[in-house]
């Protein structure tokens, strides 16, 4: 269920509230172009600064305009095991199709203490589970060998690697049986990692262009290199500028370049400016999505 180009959605906002109708547009953009899944209030979707009603608003939203025409993963993680268990039964009752848990942040727990973490969250839930693992954010690092013991709780299907380490997504293929899911969140890794044997990625750029993503991801799976290495190197000074600032301010400055919300974010974030937002709409344009 799990597998190939799916989309960190980015959440658009207008005057300090979500933009319902350019959400609604930009899921329905992303699966007119051909993407596989949506991950909804993830790091992207700036799920850290929604309130709880919007988080749930926006889980029901996006299924509802999916229409089960692709998977919706929510994300769901926190760093106090109870709420991740309450944020995993308000998406179940949403309709979502998975869920996405970060590794617990700030607390900065053993990987004992992720066992227990995810071990917690999986008995509380039947739906399928994603670990997401994103040291850069979280100031913890789950481990190969700890996501080799995850991987047999039968509910924890698969793993987001956001290391952005070629060799840690290798270790993992290797450490896990076949069948676990294991998805690049890193767009400048991805290729690699599916060359691999890896299962997909979660991204940001499918954002911005969803069926270049599919088709790269697609190629790379299948053993046609030279076709997927055409698409990254067109699609890396892209990918290069999204991290200009920290996600998601470059991605929603370029979504709002092409007409989807505008460039707001919410603080501590700032909306991308200046010279930073120049070479990014001359990037859209050498990209050909800006006219």
């Amino acid at each position: 269920m799990f597998e190939g180009a799916i989309t960190a959605l980015a959440t658009p906002m207008r005057d300090g509230e979500v933009d319902r109708k350019a959400l609604q547009n930009l899921v329905e953009l992303q699966i007119c172009e051909g993407i596989q899944g949506l991950v909804p209030c993830g790091s992207t979707g700036e799920a850290a600064t929604l309130t709880s009603d919007e988080r749930s608003s926006v889980f029901r939203l996006v299924v509802q305009q999916a229409r089960k025409r692709v998977p919706v993963i929510a994300g769901v993680g926190s760093n106090a095991t109870r709420k991740a268990i309450l944020w995993s039964r308000i998406a179940a009752e949403a309709g979502v199709d998975g869920l996405l848990h970060v590794t617990p942040y700030y607390n900065r727990p053993t990987q004992a203490g992720l066992i227990a973490h995810f071990r917690a969250v999986s008995e509380a839930t039947a739906l399928p589970i994603l670990l997401y693992n994103v040291p850069s954010r979280t100031g913890c690092d789950l481990l190969p060998e700890t996501v080799a013991k995850l991987a047999s709780v039968p509910n924890i299907v698969g793993v987001k690697e956001a290391t952005g380490s070629l060799a840690r997504g290798q270790q993992i293929l290797a450490a896990c049986s076949k069948g676990f899911v294991v998805l690049s969140g890193d767009d400048a890794t991805c290729v690699g990692l599916c060359a691999m044997g890896g299962s997909g990625v979660i991204s940001v750029v499918s954002n911005l262009v969803p069926a270049a993503t599919m088709r790269m991801i697609a190629a790379a799976r299948s053993g046609r290199l030279e076709e997927a290495r055409g698409i990254h190197y067109r699609l890396l000074p892209l990918i290069e500028l999204l991290s200009i600032e920290s996600n998601p301010i470059p991605v929603k400055a370029a979504l709002s370049l092409l007409g989807h919300g505008s460039n707001e974010v919410r603080l501590p974030l700032l909306p991308l400016e200046g010279e930073k937002l120049e070479r990014l709409r001359s990037e859209l344009h050498g990209q050909g999505l800006l006219s």
